[in-house]
């Protein structure tokens, strides 16, 4: 199945890997997570083209037909530009444009003030996996129903891939308490994909993800054999310096189109 963004090539390479069924539909593909109903980004529409004049309401009765029981509506556009289509009638209708942009690096540089505090090493534990729940739900405050159990099952489909051997979840600690983590993941095409880059709101502002994220990088390009890494990141958020700062460069646009449950 060939896609072109890079961004969603690599998010249906990890679903995939986590359990999510992916099925080529012609102009579409479809992406299921029966283990998680509620994540809309496990359960979308990946259209091969943006959303033109006239064209909403078919796609609308296609995502309702194949997932009749979702609050949610969710396309991705394979694109590598930003285009989504037809925007005064998407947002006329209710929803919403975001776009990230799809960062890549075939080498990384050291932090210019890396943190020297905390300790690094590989989520192992049950504890350690539970402290991942807890961080992401502290890291992504919300009251949308249903949130937690949410995390809870996403954080099993990727300890499920991590067990599996394709890739690790990295922990800062300080002592024993999980203050960041992400992970990088990869199927040993030769691409490792970024996942989760989170750290808690106490401990912010002290170079932690900063490191983390290198010292993954190295792990990727070593151990991983991973040929090119791949980080999906907020333009508008300010980490998205940082990975610049390591060495990351910005390569494509990443869509999606949303329409938020009620």
């Amino acid at each position: 199945m060939e896609i072109t963004s890079l961004g969603y090539r690599t998010d249906l390479l990890l679903l995939a890997l986590g359990g999510s069924e992916v099925t080529d539909a012609g102009d579409h593909v479809v992406v299921r997570t029966p283990a998680n109903p509620t994540y809309w980004w496990g359960n979308f529409l990946l259209l091969r083209s943006p959303i033109e004049p006239g064209e909403l309401d078919q796609r609308l009765r296609d995502f309702a037909s194949t997932f009749p029981d979702a609050k949610h509506v969710a396309f991705g556009i394979d694109s590598v530009d930003g285009r989504a289509g037809d925007e005064p009638e998407l947002t006329a209708a209710g929803l919403e444009i975001e776009r990230s942009t799809v960062m890549t690096a075939r080498a990384v540089v050291p932090p210019s003030r890396p943190n020297t505090t905390s300790t690094y090493r590989f989520l192992t534990s049950d504890d350690d996996w539970q402290q991942l729940v807890t961080l992401d739900l502290a890291a992504n405050p919300t009251d949308r129903e249903g949130h937690e159990e949410f995390v809870r099952r996403r954080v099993a489909a990727h300890r499920a891939v991590v067990e599996a051997g394709h890739g690790q979840w990295f922990g800062a600690f300080d002592g024993d308490r999980l203050q960041a983590s992400l992970g990088l993941l990869t199927d040993g095409s030769g691409v490792a994909r970024f996942q989760n880059v989170q750290t808690h709101p106490d401990d912010r502002g002290q170079g932690i993800a900063t490191t983390l994220v290198h010292r993954a990088s190295e792990y990727g390009l070593g151990e991983l054999g991973a040929k090119t890494l791949v980080m999906v990141a907020d333009p508008e958020y300010l980490a998205i310096r940082i990975y610049r700062a390591l060495g990351f460069e910005g390569t494509q646009t990443q869509v999606q189109v949303t329409k938020p449950a009620p």
